[in-house]
């Protein structure tokens, strides 16, 4: 990409926003994760440019600053901006939960509100010690050592296991996607488990049976 390309594709993202807004989302998520664009702009092992947008990670960073910035303004300040990262590439030499930590302090002052916190996805052969909850510690330090909100995702399958996480401060949000393929009323089985059976309400057309 050279830099006519770059500034394109941030204006389709500022593009793509504005459409959200007129759409009716309430929520907006920039993927910076899992080897897409932006994060073969972050990391090292990807990332082999020279210019100012390659080599330092004040470089590699660049493209996703402008980026948030720009998408921040055309995003009204009362809907949250959430930017998903793989907070490491579980490879020597690759991008870590430092840059991370830093990057989220960076990502704080340009009006993003929470960072999903991920992780992996740029190398096939990474050793990835996946289990539950096996990136909850990249969330918690993340939030408590950038200061912004964070949301804890990967094998949280449990109610339990996600109310702890809450509960002792390690995040502010649990995000769950294929637990959700997998049990699609898991929000009702969670509110079962939790002591808070009336806190989902079901569809008008289930009636007693929900």
């Amino acid at each position: 990409m050279n830099l006519a390309d770059i500034t394109r594709v941030q204006d389709e993202f500022v593009a793509a926003a504005k459409r959200s807004l007129a759409a009716g989302c309430e929520w907006l998520e920039l993927h910076a994760a899992h080897g897409y664009l932006i994060h073969e702009f972050l990391s090292p092992i990807s990332n082999r440019r020279t210019d100012r947008h390659g080599g330092s990670f004040e470089n590699r960073i660049r493209f996703l600053l402008e980026t948030a910035r720009a998408v921040r303004a055309v995003w009204p300040e009362r809907l949250p901006l959430a930017v998903r990262i793989s907070c490491t590439d579980w490879v020597e030499g690759g991008w870590d939960i430092e840059e991370s930590i830093e990057l989220a302090r960076l990502l704080k002052l340009e009006g993003v509100d929470l960072v999903d916190c991920s992780s992996g996805g740029m190398v096939p052969d990474a050793k990835i010690p996946a289990g539950a909850g096996y990136q909850v510690p990249f969330a918690e330090r993340i939030r408590r050592e950038a200061g912004i909100a964070t949301a804890a995702v990967g094998c949280i399958t449990e109610p339990t296991h996600a109310d702890e996480i809450i509960r002792n401060g390690r995040a502010d949000m649990v995000l769950l996607a294929r637990e959700f393929l997998r049990e699609p009323y898991w929000p009702r089985k969670a509110a079962r488990a939790l002591g808070h059976k009336d806190a989902v309400s079901g569809p008008v057309q289930y009636g007693r049976a929900w």
